[in-house]
């Protein structure tokens, strides 16, 4: 059994030419981007190896395992069992998005997100023709959760759609069954639809209680679509696959009538590579990269109690992205700025999620513990010298 998936050296990771390595001068650490420094898995490398060598670089078949390749994982990984039949492929979870809520809402009606939330979700629902409605997440002091209320409210003066993130992006909550199916349900008394982008999913450590949009009853299945793809988990958001999934006939005649180069959008070598990812096979791969990940969250969580203990961060129920609350710091609504600028760490812009992002950053902590370790210290060694300047300053006065 393989125990833990290993980050590869930083040399080697310098080689790459995707944006989380070509961004910045090489002396910044990159922790911006929602991407990982592992090697692919093993059954991935294979799939992809073997389709250059055959030259399998065409069109996306009419046909593919891939519906019956992520149907066999969900049910193996969530306890799901949807319908390979309510399935289409498309390039990525974004492009989903927008191509469901074109034919869910008419121009102009608003469609209820959760900030601080994934920054594209407000561009995609304007690219769809759609207002965005703010329904920000409640702090509850010991986590995050869903405003019932808020959406109610939202739904009540006639928002048409809301936009779900499940695992949420930045703050890796997994939303309990519970208040998912009062969405659904809510959703459907006010005859509206609910679209779940389930990105992260495969990412929700097995203590998080993760469980499908879908499969949290009847009104969800009515109602829902979900939006999911091997891309995060597994490495792959180059490749552009991802999959939309509808669980009743109604959402899959939605589906089935999108235009065929929606479906032709999938990258071949996206769709490839996802039915490996999806294979009984790469579940060991998983479950070794899920214990790195614990691993790394818990690590995160320690080096800043003991280098900036004025952060607070709460531990991810899934994924590999740390929100960080650097209010008290005192360096301003946006302090990756200072941080990229003076101690050489890229880490996401906070505010970027939305309003309630002020202060705060997103790390990315799929990588090495070394370099994780690094990243802490540097911001650690800025505050030092700006604590040290202003002592200085005081001193002087």
């Amino acid at each position: 059994m393989t125990a833990h998936v290993v980050a590869l050296p930083l040399a080697e990771l310098r080689q790459r030419t995707s944006e989380k390595w070509r961004e910045y001068p090489e002396r910044v650490l990159p922790l911006f981007v929602a991407e990982t420094d592992f090697a692919l898995a093993p059954a991935i490398t294979t799939a992809l190896e073997r389709a250059v060598r055959a030259g399998d670089t065409g069109y996306v078949a009419s046909r593919t395992p891939l519906a019956a390749a992520y149907a066999a994982f969900a049910e193996r990984r969530f306890a799901w069992a949807p319908d390979p039949a309510g399935m289409r492929s498309t390039a990525d979870v974004s492009m989903g998005i927008v191509e469901i809520l074109r034919r869910v809402i008419a121009p102009g009606e608003r469609v209820v997100v959760n900030p601080p939330v994934y920054p594209p979700f407000f561009e995609l629902v304007e690219e769809a023709g759609g207002v965005v409605e703010r329904v920000p997440l409640r702090d509850t002091g010991a986590g995050w959760q869903l405003d019932l209320d808020g959406i109610a409210a939202a739904l009540a003066s006639g928002a048409r759609a809301v936009l779900l993130c499940n695992p949420h992006n930045p703050t890796g909550t997994v939303h309990s069954a519970a208040s998912l199916r009062a969405v659904a349900e809510l959703a459907e008394g006010y005859g509206a639809v609910v679209i779940s982008d389930e990105i992260h999913a495969p990412l929700a450590q097995p203590d998080a209680g993760y469980t499908p949009f879908l499969a949290t009853g009847d009104a969800a299945a009515r109602v829902g679509y979900a939006v999911v793809s091997a891309s995060k988990a597994f490495n792959l958001a180059g490749l552009k696959c991802a999959l939309m999934v509808g669980a009743s006939p109604g959402t899959q005649r939605v589906l089935r009538e999108l235009p065929v180069e929606v479906e032709w959008r999938t990258g071949q070598f996206g769709l490839i590579a996802a039915v490996a990812a999806f294979a009984r096979e790469t579940d060991e791969w998983l479950d070794a990269l899920l214990r790195t990940l614990d691993e790394n969250r818990r690590l995160v969580g320690s080096l800043l109690a003991e280098h900036l203990p004025e952060a607070r961060y709460r531990m991810p129920d899934a994924g590999y992205l740390a929100w960080i609350d650097l209010t008290d710091l005192g360096w301003g609504p946006n302090p990756a700025r200072r941080i990229l600028r003076e101690a050489e760490v890229a880490l996401h812009y906070g505010p970027a999620f939305g309003s309630e992002g002020a202060g705060h950053v997103r790390l990315n902590f799929g990588t090495s513990p070394e370099i994780i370790t690094e990243a802490v210290t540097r911001i650690a060694a800025l505050r030092g010298r700006l604590d040290q300047t202003s002592r200085a300053a005081e001193a002087a006065e």
